[in-house]
């Protein structure tokens, strides 16, 4: 396979093309084809930044704050196991084992 002539080298005359240096050798390479996989790429890029702008969203709505409160109460020093067990039996889930 040969490579195709730029314009500008085809509109030189025929004296100057003799004269010119010799073009590189080298392995013509086609460009890879997008499949499948990239168009999942994207997909799953979309998604994310969806994902963060909604995110952002409820953020905003609650002024940024990021603060977390326990399920359970905190022990107080000084506080036994079995008020522990008393908060944990109170819970309004249990656990199963």
């Amino acid at each position: 396979m040969s490579r195709l002539r730029s314009s500008r080298a085809s509109n030189k005359s025929s004296a100057s093309r003799s004269t010119a240096t010799p073009r590189q050798r080298g392995v013509l390479v086609q460009a890879a084809k997008s499949d499948i996989y990239v168009a999942l790429l994207g997909i799953a890029l979309a998604a994310i930044l969806i994902a963060c702008l909604l995110m952002a969203i409820i953020l905003y709505q609650y002024d940024w704050a990021v603060t977390v409160a326990s399920v359970f109460p905190t022990a107080r020093p000084g506080a036994g196991a079995s008020q522990l067990a008393s908060v944990i039996a109170e819970a309004p889930f249990r656990l199963t084992s």
